[in-house]
């Protein structure tokens, strides 16, 4: 009996987790050359998520930061991705663009 509400206990509890992932991909000459996912089970709202998920993605690439302007909130918004080319980056890059992608976004069910 024990070890039933044990299990059953453990099973709600991985039920609400939340879990957010972020695909990076590098982009050059339209081929993905690149990826990473980024995966947060953090309760942030979702563009703190995404920052975070940006930070993680170009540590991960070894990139500075790519500047976020309006159109990447747009884009993001409305396609749940988004992407950044060589003007949003400080330093010279060898690829077309960076672009990130919401794949997944579970939410609690209670």
């Amino acid at each position: 009996l024990l070890s039933s509400f044990l299990l059953y206990k453990s099973s709600l509890i991985i039920y609400n987790i939340i879990m957010f992932r972020l695909w990076g991909k590098i982009i050059k000459k339209n081929k993905i050359r690149e990826s990473f996912v980024f995966e947060s089970n953090e309760t942030l709202d979702k563009d703190k998520l995404v920052k975070l998920g940006l930070e993680e993605i170009c540590y991960h690439f070894n990139l500075s930061v790519p500047m976020w302007l309006e159109d990447n909130t747009k884009h993001m918004k409305k396609f749940s991705s988004t992407k950044f080319y060589r003007d949003h980056f400080i330093e010279e890059i060898d690829f077309d663009c960076l672009e990130i992608e919401i794949i997944e976004v579970d939410k609690k069910k209670n």
